[in-house]
Formats: structure tokens, C-alpha cells, sequence
């Protein structure tokens, strides 16, 4: 079965069941409980996290280590056992993208990932010390990284 979504960015999209993300704690700054992803492309760098349940809500996401392959989540032992995610679990993590007007002004929040399992979203607080909540996407340092890894 498909859930249609509405969306002002996207027009009207047919988005399978199995598609949606529920966020049973809800975004940080955010209203809404269901999501899902979005992506012009399979292989996108980016994608967009839209709300089902506000048509023109839509976060850009991105899977952090193609930016950053160093990158880490380490989360409080009671958050992990209360979301139900353990080390070696298939886990996705994204995280948001704020966007600028030129590329040096774009960021991603490494220290508030989002974290996808089994059709049920989190985001959480990364306890890794110094996880910036603005890091630069597109510098010389993150260039180098990417192509590196």
C-alpha cells in the first residue's frame, strides 16, 4: 500500500508504506512524527528527510561519511537502549544540512545525528567530545578527506 505525499518542494509523490519513518520522540525543533526520505537520484550525496504530515517540510540530509570518514556516533548507554540500537546493528545515520548561499556556507550538525533502523527514526545527541553542530561540508580539508577515503 502507498502513502501519498503532498509535498510543496515535490508536487504529489506516492511514497511505499514501508517507506515511512516514524520518529516516536519527534525531531529537536520540529513537529511531526512521520518522514521519509527523498532523493533525486539512488546514488545522491544528498537526500531530503519530508515530513508526512507538513507538506513543506523538508530537512537535506546526508550520510556523513561521505564528508567526513572519520566521522563517529557514540550515544549515552541509555539512549541506546532505550531506541533499541546496539554497536553492531544495520543502523543508517544521516545527518542535517544546513545550506548557504555559497558552498563555503554550507554545514552539516554532526553533534544531533539521525538515526534510521527497522522503519523507526531517532535523533540523538552525539557524545563524541567536540562534534560540531556546524561543520563544513565543502572545504579543501573535507575535499581531501572524501577523496582519501
Amino acid at each position: 500500500m502507498n502513502v501519498t505525499l503532498q509535498s510543496t518542494r515535490f508536487g504529489e509523490v506516492e511514497i511505499p508504506e514501508e517507506a515511512v519513518i516514524e520518529f516516536p520522540r519527534g525531531l529537536i525543533g520540529l513537529g511531526g512524527t512521520r518522514y521519509t526520505l527523498l532523493a533525486r537520484e539512488q546514488d545522491a550525496a544528498f537526500v531530503w528527510l519530508h515530513s508526512l504530515d507538513d507538506p513543506a517540510l523538508a530537512l537535506p540530509l546526508t550520510n556523513p561519511w561521505a564528508f567526513f570518514p572519520s566521522f563517529e556516533v557514540e550515544i549515552a548507554d541509555e539512549d541506546a537502549e532505550l531506541i533499541g540500537v546496539k554497536p553492531d546493528d544495520d543502523t543508517s545515520v544521516y545527518v542535517t544540512v544546513r545550506a548557504g548561499e555559497a558552498l563555503s556556507d554550507f554545514s552539516a550538525n554532526l553533534r544531533a545525528p539521525i538515526l534510521v533502523k527497522n522503519g523507526l527514526g531517532h535523533q540523538v545527541i552525539n557524545t563524541v567530545p567536540d562534534a560540531p553542530i556546524r561543520a563544513p561540508l565543502f572545504t579543501a580539508e573535507v575535499k581531501e578527506q572524501a577523496e582519501a577515503a
